[in-house]
């Protein structure tokens, strides 16, 4: 089978050279034969591949379902395989595994946010702190945005709803207000 690019050598060979079917042979190193052949042609036509059964097919449907009960891997399927009478190599169940076998997808979701738009904030544990005659327990609020990674953190001894929501009004004074939305 030639290509194209030799297909257009052939025509251009005996239209424009007035060579023979013959001659041009000789010219491109091909066998007479096949540059009649080619001669006779108006238009080149790449051949079309043969699908030949392979010792893998009659055993696709049952990988399919193996797969689909449970994530065999590809040593594992072969090995099943083995025993039901398949007589192939395990580098051919493995590559049909891999064609068939969904690719995993990842077990997170990336987030992306713009600037100002997304801190995170959380309390944090420092352990006791002497205060008086007793020992208080010292947290600290922490705030970090985003996208610049600017931290703010505050010590306090309580974590109640009035000392958090002060820390987030401190936080925003300390990075220069709330973002515009």
């Amino acid at each position: 089978m030639i290509d194209y690019h030799r297909f257009c050598q052939i025509k251009h060979l005996h239209a424009h050279q007035g060579l023979h079917a013959s001659q041009i042979a000789k010219e491109v190193s091909l066998d007479p034969r096949t540059v009649a052949y080619w001669l006779a042609q108006e238009h080149f036509r790449p051949r079309q591949p043969r699908q030949r059964s392979g010792k893998l097919d009659p055993f696709k449907p049952e990988i399919v379902r193996m797969l689909e009960r449970y994530p065999y891997s590809a040593a594992q399927v072969f090995q099943r395989l083995s025993e039901h009478g398949f007589d192939g190599g395990y580098s051919l169940v493995k590559a049909y595994v891999r064609t068939v076998r969904p690719r995993r997808q990842a077990a997170f979701l990336t987030l992306a946010f713009a600037p100002g738009e997304c801190a995170q904030v959380d309390w944090g544990a420092f352990g006791s702190v002497p205060v008086g005659q007793t020992y208080r327990q010292l947290s600290f609020f922490v705030m970090v945005l985003y996208y610049s990674r600017m931290m703010y953190v505050e010590f306090t001894v309580s974590q109640t709803m009035e000392h958090f929501l002060t820390c987030h009004q401190h936080a925003f004074a300390f990075f220069g207000g709330i973002p515009p939305g």
